[in-house]
């Protein structure tokens, strides 16, 4: 059976527990073994069949004990508050995988491995961003606060210095900007981030994967 005709693009924030060179991107063990972190997003064109998501924000924070192929994980979904009944219920099928293609993107996989799911929370968003600057602002109230911010050289005086990934067959993003970010969670997933892996790019996901 077909999937549902939906697509979400929009502006979009990470952070992680790794180094500013997450492994994870490479293929590689995360830093210290285990995967902790959260992305927020901001939809700028998107729709779910016929339901319009354009201005709907989302966040997913999500727990791995190991690296995320090992599954054994949690995640939890937070959709704005400002969505209603029908936003709320196709954000929700998007964010836990549903009608999509096996792994072609990385909610479906994040889903996959995870043995928890906590209950997706409707929550208030308010996230600014800005990719090429890399800097961003996120804060979820009782939930989540994060900043993000370049990258600054040790070796010259804090200068900024900047990095991007080009993954032209990933499932989560084509192009990305690496920062630094810090990230508080007092939600069912905990986090305590500081000055770890940040990440930007602006995403674009279909039943099909990432849209290029």
């Amino acid at each position: 059976m077909a999937n549902v005709d939906w697509y979400i693009e929009g502006k979009a924030f990470g952070n992680c527990n790794c180094v500013y060179g997450c492994p994870c991107q490479f293929e590689d063990i995360p830093t210290d073994g285990h995967c902790h972190g959260f992305e927020v997003l901001h939809i700028d064109k998107g729709h779910f069949g016929d339901t319009d998501l354009v201005g709907i924000r989302t966040a997913l924070l999500y727990s791995w004990p190991g690296p995320v192929f090992e599954g054994n994980g949690e995640m939890q979904a937070i959709i704005d508050e400002s969505a209603n009944d029908a936003q709320r219920a196709a954000l929700k099928t998007v964010l836990h995988g549903g009608e999509t293609d096996e792994a072609k993107t990385h909610w479906w996989v994040f889903h996959a491995m995870c043995s928890t799911v906590h209950d997706t929370l409707y929550k208030a968003i308010d996230f600014e961003a800005d990719i090429e600057a890399r800097s961003a602002r996120v804060s979820i109230p009782d939930v989540l606060e994060s900043t993000g911010r370049p990258i600054s050289a040790p070796h010259s005086d804090g200068a900024e210095h900047r990095v991007r990934i080009d993954i032209p067959g990933g499932i989560e993003f084509d192009f990305a900007e690496v920062g630094s970010a810090s990230t508080k969670s007092a939600g069912a997933i905990k986090l305590d981030l500081n000055d770890s892996y940040g990440q930007w790019h602006t995403m674009r996901h279909a039943p099909g994967g990432v849209v290029r």
